[in-house]
């Protein structure tokens, strides 16, 4: 019993490892992803708002990918509709998420872990409160 205890720990361990490296080489390292494009990022800009729907709902997630705590509110994009991991238009639709108002360094990690250019484009979308945000979109495979 002993003995298999001891294996069992040192596999968990070990999976939390290749997890961890992992998570590290897609999200973070600069060997995991090669955009077809650099984004355009204006500098200038000291924050802008990003409407998310799915994943990125996730408070510990955001946290994790751009390295701080972000405040959210809730949100609506009308004329879409929500399927799967993408967005699509719909004249009826409606799409309920949140808004992240994030600064350039956030918005850049947040590009990286959408894959910008590989798995997802950002476009600018009007939201019902009338307010404009960038939304990630699905590229055609």
């Amino acid at each position: 019993m002993r003995r298999f205890a001891k294996w069992l720990s040192i596999l968990l361990v070990a999976a939390a490892i290749l997890a961890g490296g992992g998570f590290w080489y897609i999200f973070m390292s600069p060997y995991g992803y090669h955009p077809a494009e650099p984004a355009i990022i204006d500098e200038r800009i000291a924050e802008q708002d990003v409407f998310v729907y799915g994943t990125l709902r996730h408070d510990g997630l955001r946290w994790i990918i751009m390295g701080t705590p972000v405040a959210t509110r809730e949100a609506t994009l009308k004329g879409y509709r929500k399927q799967d991991l993408d967005i699509h238009p719909q004249p009826d639709g409606e799409v309920h998420g949140e808004v992240l108002t994030v600064g350039p360094a956030a918005l850049r990690a947040l590009d990286r872990y959408e894959r910008l250019g590989v798995r997802y484009t950002r476009e600018s979308v009007k939201l019902e409160d009338g307010t404009t945000a960038w939304v990630y979109k699905r590229l055609p495979e």
